[in-house]
C-alpha cells in the first residue's frame, strides 16, 4: 500500500485533535440512539398503529418488526430538472427492499431550491438557509422511529449538504445517498458563454438568449457543469456514500435503476442486527471529510463546499477551516479539467473515466485515505471501478487509462501540480478563490475599488461605462447576516466582457459565487462579512487593493491611521418580500462562512 502522503496526514491528525472533545460527544450521541433513542422497539401500538395504517402490502411485515424498515427521505418535485427523475424511485426502491424481505416508507420530503432557477432573483436570498430548512425538514422525517436505514434523495446545490446535516443527527442509522444522474450535454459550454456575452454587451437579444440557455439545459438530470451540485456527487463518492461510481449515470436507464436497486439491497445488509453494522455517523469520520476536501482540489469542485463541508463535519461533531483546505491543496494536484474549468462537461468527464479514475489515481498516488468505512463492502478502492451490465447484471470493471486526457489526467501528469482552490488573508479578513478556471496570469490583480452594496448597481455601472478600467469590483453586506448570502453568478458575464477588452478585473465579495464561476478571479466567503464588522466594510471607492491566489493575500493598500480611523457605513435595510423576511431568525443568528454559515448547527451547540 502506497504511503499517505504526509501533509494529508498531518492535516487529518489535527482536525483529529480540534474535534476529540465534540467528536466523543457526537459518537455518544449516536450509541444512545441506537439503543434507546430512534427505535422501533420503544414505540407503543398506537405509535405502531399509526405508522404502518396505509403500507398496504409491506403491513405484515412491519408489524412484526423482524425486518429492517427503509425510511426514504426524497427531494423530488417535477420543476427542476435533477429532481424530477425522483418520482418514481419510491416505488423501484420498496420492490428492491421486498426481494430480500424488507420493507421502505417514504418517511418525509424536503425542499429543493435551484440556485439556476433564483440566480440573480431575490429568491436566491433564500438559497444558503435553504440548506439548513433541508436538514431540519430530514430530522423531523427521521424523528418517527419507525426506521433502521434511510436512503436520501438529492443531488443538487443546498439539498446533499442538508439532507447530510439532518441525518446525521440520527447516525445510528445506515444510510444510503441516491443520485439521479445527469441530463445529456446540450449545446456547448464555449458558446453558451459567448452567447451570454454578447447580452451583456447588448449585442443580442433576449430571444437569442433564452434559446442558448434552454440548449444547455434541456432534460432531466442535473445541468452538466461542474458546479455545486456535480460536486456534491463527486464528495458523497470520496466519502464513501454513494455505491461505487454511482453519481453520473443517466437517469431512466437500466444501469441507473439497477444501482438503485443494488444500493437498497445493500443497506439491508448493514444493519445493527447484522455483522456488517455501518451507521453514517461512523462512516462520516475524520478521514471522509478529508477525503471530500482532497476530492474538491483534484477535480476544481465548486468553492461553495469551503462553507457545506464544515457545517456537514460539525454535524458529525468534527471541526474544519480554510487552513486545512488551503494545505491539502497545495500537495494535491489538479487531475480534471470539466467546465467551467475545461471545455468538457460531466458526461464527458465520466466517459473519460470519471471519478473511479480520479480515486484510483489518488489511492496510488497516497493523497486519499483508502481505509475510511464506506457503504459498499469492497471499500474505498472498490471506488476506483465503474458499474457497468454484463448480461443485465451489475457488475463493477477498472479503469486502467484515461480514455481522454484533454478532460482527465494521472496523478503522474496532472492538469496542475496544486489544486483548484486557493486561502487569501489579509487586512480585509479571510476568504478563498478557485483558481483552477483561471489562467495563472490573473491570480494576481491589484487595481482601484468600486464598491457596491447590490449586485444590480454593479451591473448599472457596467451598462453605464463606468467599469472601463482596471477595477477590483467589491460587493458587501453579501454575507449570511445581512442577506442570506446570495451567489453573485449573474455578475460573470460582465466582468468577463471587460476583462476580454483587456482589464484587470477581479471581484471581492462577502457573499457567495456560483460553483459556475469561471474565468474572472473571485476572492469569495470574505469573513467577517460587512454586517458582522468586517473590513471590507471599510473600503472605499478609489482605494487600491490587492487581491494575490500566488502569495494568499487579500489587502487594502491604505494607510495604518487612515483605514484605522474609517467606520462601517449603514447596511441596507433587511430584505422584506419573496419570503425572505420569514428568514430573519436565520440571518439574525448564522455564524460565520468558515464555520459553515448554519443559524441552526450554531445554536445547537451553544446548548451542547
Amino acid at each position: 500500500m502506497t504511503e499517505l502522503n504526509p501533509v494529508i496526514a498531518k492535516v487529518t491528525d489535527r482536525i483529529v485533535k480540534r474535534s476529540a472533545a465534540s467528536r466523543l460527544k457526537y459518537l455518544d450521541l449516536i450509541e444512545r440512539g441506537r439503543d434507546a433513542g430512534t427505535n422501533r422497539a420503544q414505540l407503543s401500538c398506537g405509535n405502531l398503529a399509526h405508522a404502518f395504517a396505509a403500507s398496504g402490502e409491506d403491513k405484515p411485515v412491519i408489524r412484526t418488526g423482524a425486518a429492517m424498515n427503509i425510511g426514504i427521505v426524497t427531494s423530488y418535485n417535477d420543476m427542476l430538472s435533477a429532481h424530477q427523475p425522483y418520482g418514481r424511485y419510491p416505488e423501484v426502491i420498496k420492490i428492491a427492499a421486498r426481494e430480500i424481505g424488507a420493507t421502505a416508507q417514504v418517511a418525509g420530503g424536503v425542499p429543493a431550491m435551484c440556485d439556476g432557477v433564483t440566480q440573480g432573483q431575490a429568491g436566491m436570498d433564500l438559497s444558503l438557509f435553504s440548506r439548513d430548512t433541508i436538514a431540519l425538514g430530514t430530522a423531523v422525517a427521521l424523528s418517527h422511529a419507525m426506521f433502521e436505514g434511510a436512503m436520501l434523495l438529492g443531488i443538487c446545490d443546498k439539498i446533499v449538504p442538508g439532507l447530510l446535516i439532518g441525518a446525521l443527527r440520527f447516525g445510528h442509522l445506515p444510510t444510503i445517498l441516491i443520485p439521479a444522474g445527469p441530463m445529456p450535454s446540450g449545446l456547448a459550454n464555449k458558446e453558451k458563454v459567448r452567447i451570454r456575452q454578447l447580452y451583456a454587451e447588448g449585442k443580442v437579444g433576449k430571444d437569442e438568449l433564452l434559446e442558448s440557455e434552454s440548449a444547455s439545459y434541456h432534460g432531466a438530470g442535473t445541468c452538466t457543469f461542474y458546479g455545486t451540485a456535480n460536486s456534491n456527487q463527486m464528495m458523497m463518492e470520496m466519502m464513501g456514500l454513494h455505491m461505487p461510481a454511482a453519481s453520473f449515470v443517466h437517469p431512466g436507464t437500466k444501469l441507473r435503476t439497477e444501482l438503485t436497486r443494488a444500493a437498497t439491497h445493500r443497506i439491508a445488509e448493514m444493519g445493527w442486527d447484522g455483522g456488517d453494522y455501518r451507521p453514517l455517523g461512523h462512516c462520516v469520520d475524520e478521514k471522509a471529510i478529508v477525503n471530500a476536501i482532497i476530492g474538491l482540489m483534484a477535480t476544481g469542485g465548486s468553492t461553495n463546499h469551503a462553507i457545506h463541508l464544515p457545517a456537514i463535519a460539525r454535524a458529525a461533531g468534527i471541526h474544519i477551516d480554510w487552513t486545512d483546505f488551503a494545505e491539502i491543496s497545495d500537495v494535491v494536484p489538479l487531475l480534471a479539467r470539466v467546465y467551467p474549468n475545461g471545455s468538457g462537461d460531466v458526461n464527458n468527464f465520466h466517459a473519460a473515466g470519471g471519478i473511479s479514475f480520479v480515486i484510483r489515481e489518488l489511492l496510488g498516488a497516497g493523497l486519499l485515505h483508502g481505509d475510511i468505512l464506506t457503504v459498499a463492502p469492497v471499500g474505498m478502492a472498490g471506488y476506483g471501478q465503474e458499474p457497468v451490465l454484463e448480461d443485465e447484471k451489475l457488475v463493477w470493471r477498472d479503469v486502467p487509462v484515461s480514455r481522454d486526457e484533454a478532460i482527465l489526467r494521472p496523478a503522474a501528469n496532472p492538469f496542475q501540480a496544486d489544486g483548484g482552490m486557493k486561502l487569501l488573508e489579509g487586512n480585509l479578513g479571510r476568504c478563498v478563490m478557485k483558481v483552477s478556471a483561471v489562467d495563472k496570469e490573473r491570480w494576481t490583480i491589484e487595481a482601484p475599488a468600486a464598491v457596491f452594496h447590490d449586485q444590480d448597481d454593479v451591473l448599472r455601472a457596467f451598462k453605464a461605462g463606468e467599469l472601463e478600467r482596471d477595477v477590483v469590483v467589491v460587493v458587501r453586506f453579501q454575507g449570511p447576516k445581512a442577506n442570506g448570502m446570495p451567489e453573485l453568478h449573474k455578475l460573470t458575464p460582465a466582468l468577463g466582457v471587460l476583462q476580454d477588452r483587456g482589464f484587470k478585473v477581479a471581484l471581492l465579495t462577502d457573499g457567495r459565487m456560483s460553483g459556475a464561476s469561471g474565468k474572472v478571479p473571485a476572492a469569495i466567503h470574505l469573513s467577517p462579512e460587512a454586517l458582522a464588522g468586517g473590513a471590507i466594510g471599510k473600503l472605499r471607492d478609489g482605494d487600491l487593493v490587492r487581491v494575490c491566489a500566488e502569495t494568499g493575500d487579500v489587502t487594502a493598500l491604505v494607510d495604518a491611521a487612515t483605514w484605522d480611523a474609517r467606520d462601517i457605513p449603514a447596511a441596507p435595510p433587511p430584505p422584506y418580500d419573496t419570503g425572505r423576511e420569514l428568514f430573519a431568525l436565520f440571518r439574525h443568528h448564522s455564524d460565520l462562512a468558515e464555520q459553515g454559515a448554519s443559524p441552526i448547527l450554531a445554536a445547537m451547540e451553544s446548548e451542547l
